[in-house]
C-alpha cells in the first residue's frame, strides 16, 4: 500500500510547552474557545484529577455544539475505566480504540496507536509525547512528575495533522475496530521530500505505521547522514535500530557533536533502560556523548540536526518502528530552534554525564542487569525476525 509522504509547508507559528502544567493550560484554553471540533488521538489514557479535568472541559464543549472526538490506543488506556467512558459517551463524546487487547490475536496485540495528537478547530495542533495521565499533570501541581514536551502549531502544516487524524479515525471504523494496514494512500513516490531552503515558519508532517510506513525514520537517517554541527537527541527508551547507531557514530567521527539525553534512574520501564545500555560502549569509543537525566522521568522525544527539528511521540527504537503509529512534527524555524536548543542545554545541565571512566566503574549489580536484559531483548528481536 502506497503511503502518503506530506510536504513541507510554509507560514507556520510555533510554540514549545515544556511539562504538562504548561501545556494543558495552553491546551485548555483553546478547548474552552473551541467552536466547531475537538479530535484527540493519545496513547497514554487513565482515571485520575487530570482525566476529570478534562473530562470537564470536553463535556462542556459537547453541551454547546461542538464535535468532540477521541481515539485511544486500547492498550494504553487501559486504565481509563467503564463508568468514565460511558459518561462521556452519555454526554455525546464520540470515543474509538485501537485494537483492543484480545487474547485470541496473539502477536497482533503488539501494535498499538503510540501518537500524541490534539487538534482545535482543524486551526490549532499539538504534538509531543504527552498522555492523559496524572504523571504528565496534576491540576494545582506546580511540577509534573515526568518531563515532557508538546509544541502548539498552527498554520497550513495543520491541515495534514488533521488528514493524519481524520484517517486513522476512519479506519476503527467501530469502536472495537482496528485495522493494521494504516497509511493513508496516495501514488506518489515514497522519498522524504527534500529539506527547505528557509528556516522560518517551515514544518512537514512525519508518521510511522509499524512496518507500512518508517518516514519518521527515514527523515532522522538523512538529517543525520548529512550533520555538519549538531545531532543532539532525547528518548526515554534508548533501543535504537542498526541504522541509527551507526549513524551516530559515523556523524561522531566527523567532528559532529553528537549527545544522547536518556532517561536516568527515574523510569518507568528499568529494564528497557538497561537493555539500551549495552549500547553505551561502542558509542562512547567513537566521541558520542550520553547523558542522563537526573531530576524526574525524562519522557520527551526530541531531535536538533543543525536547524532541523523533530518532535512527537517515537523513541526511535525498534520495538516503536516494528509495532506502532508514531507522529512527529518536523520543523525548520529559528524560533523553534532557539527554543528547543535551551530546553536541551537545561537539561544537559541537569544530568548526568556517562564518560567512559564512568562506565567502567558501574557496579556489578548494574553489569548484570545490563547483560541480562540486553540478551532479552536481542533474543525477542529475533525470535520476531524468524516469524516474517
Amino acid at each position: 500500500m502506497a503511503g502518503l509522504i506530506f510536504p513541507w509547508r510554509a507560514d507556520n507559528q510555533f510554540n514549545l510547552l515544556i511539562d504538562g502544567p504548561a501545556f494543558f493550560a495552553d491546551w485548555l484554553q483553546h478547548v474552552e474557545q473551541a467552536q466547531q471540533q475537538i479530535d484527540i488521538e493519545l496513547y497514554l489514557v487513565s482515571g485520575g484529577e487530570s482525566a476529570d479535568r478534562v473530562e470537564t472541559a470536553l463535556i462542556a464543549a459537547a453541551q454547546r455544539g461542538v464535535r468532540v472526538r477521541c481515539l485511544f490506543d486500547g492498550f494504553g488506556s487501559r486504565q481509563f475505566k467503564h463508568p468514565q467512558r460511558r459518561r462521556w459517551l452519555e454526554a455525546g463524546i464520540e470515543l474509538r480504540f485501537y485494537n483492543p487487547l484480545r487474547w485470541t490475536r496473539g502477536l497482533q496485540n503488539f501494535y498499538r496507536d503510540h501518537r500524541k495528537l490534539l487538534l482545535v478547530d482543524a486551526n490549532i495542533a499539538y504534538v509531543g509525547g504527552a498522555g492523559l495521565t496524572d504523571q504528565f499533570w496534576q491540576p494545582g501541581a506546580a511540577e509534573s512528575t515526568w518531563h515532557e514536551t508538546m509544541v502548539r502549531v498552527q498554520g497550513p502544516v495543520v491541515t495534514d495533522w488533521q488528514t493524519l487524524f481524520d484517517y486513522q479515525w476512519d479506519s476503527c471504523i467501530e469502536r472495537f475496530f482496528w485495522k493494521q494496514n494504516n497509511s493513508p494512500e496516495q501514488a506518489a513516490a515514497l522519498n522524504t521530500p527534500p529539506l527547505p531552503f528557509a528556516n522560518i515558519g517551515k514544518a512537514r508532517v512525519a508518521y510511522a505505521a509499524s512496518t507500512q510506513h518508517r518516514d519518521i525514520q527515514k527523515s532522522l537517517l538523512r538529517a543525520i547522514k548529512g550533520a555538519h554541527q549538531t545531532v543532539w537527541l532525547a528518548t526515554p527508551y534508548f533501543l535504537p535500530t542498526w541504522s541509527v547507531r551507526r549513524a551516530l557514530r559515523k556523524a561522531a567521527v566527523r567532528g559532529v557533536d553528537v549527545r544522547l539525553l536518556l532517561t536516568g534512574r527515574h523510569t518507568d520501564l528499568p529494564a528497557v533502560r538497561w537493555a539500551g545500555q549495552r549500547y553505551y560502549p561502542a558509542l562512547l569509543r567513537k566521541g558520542v556523548r550520553i547523558f542522563e537525566y537526573q531530576p524526574r522521568f525524562l519522557h520527551l522525544k526530541m531531535v536538533i540536526v543543525d536547524s532541523w527539528l523533530s518532535i512527537g511521540s517515537c523513541n526511535f527504537d525498534h520495538w516503536n518502528l516494528r509495532f506502532n503509529l508514531e507522529n512527529n512534527l518536523e520543523v525548520r524555524d529559528i524560533g523553534l530552534l532557539e527554543q528547543v536548543h535551551q530546553s536541551f542545554q537545561n537539561d544537559f545541565e541537569q544530568s548526568l554525564e556517562i564518560t567512559e571512566e564512568v562506565w567502567q566503574q558501574r557496579p556489578l549489580i548494574q553489569r548484570i542487569r545490563q547483560r541480562l536484559w540486553g540478551w532479552m531483548d536481542r533474543l525477542a528481536i529475533n525470535f520476531l525476525d524468524k516469524r516474517k
